[in-house]
């Protein structure tokens, strides 16, 4: 979500300074998410953890099986070069809507003023 640096050109220091605890608050962290994958990731906790509950279900239960194991040992290699983007676009849209609530706190309070 690109749109989100022209939004923060509007907001104070003190917004900016809300939002970026607000997204460390609400947002995903790497670190959390690639231990997940490295510790748990044929059972798909890194997915889950990304809310990413239909494909972390389906990668659960591939581990079940034998041949749906190799399948899922597979996909989970390919999530290791996934998962960064995931995090990243996760924290975008964490980041925009936070943006959305403070420039419409802002625009309600400077209407609140006339």
């Amino acid at each position: 979500m690109h749109y989100n640096i022209a939004q923060k050109s509007q907001l104070d220091a003190r917004e900016l300074l809300l939002l970026d605890q607000e997204v460390r608050n609400q947002g995903k962290n790497m670190l959390v998410a690639y231990i997940l994958w490295f510790f748990l990731g044929s059972f798909g906790a890194h997915r889950f953890y990304m809310k990413k509950t239909g494909s972390a279900v389906a990668q659960l239960i591939l581990t079940i099986t034998i041949i749906g194991y190799i399948v899922s040992a597979i996909w989970v290699l390919i999530d290791a070069f996934l998962l960064h983007g995931m995090v990243k676009e996760e924290n975008q849209r964490v980041e925009g809507r936070i943006i959305d609530e403070l420039l419409g706190q802002k625009h309600f309070n400077n209407a609140m003023r006339r």
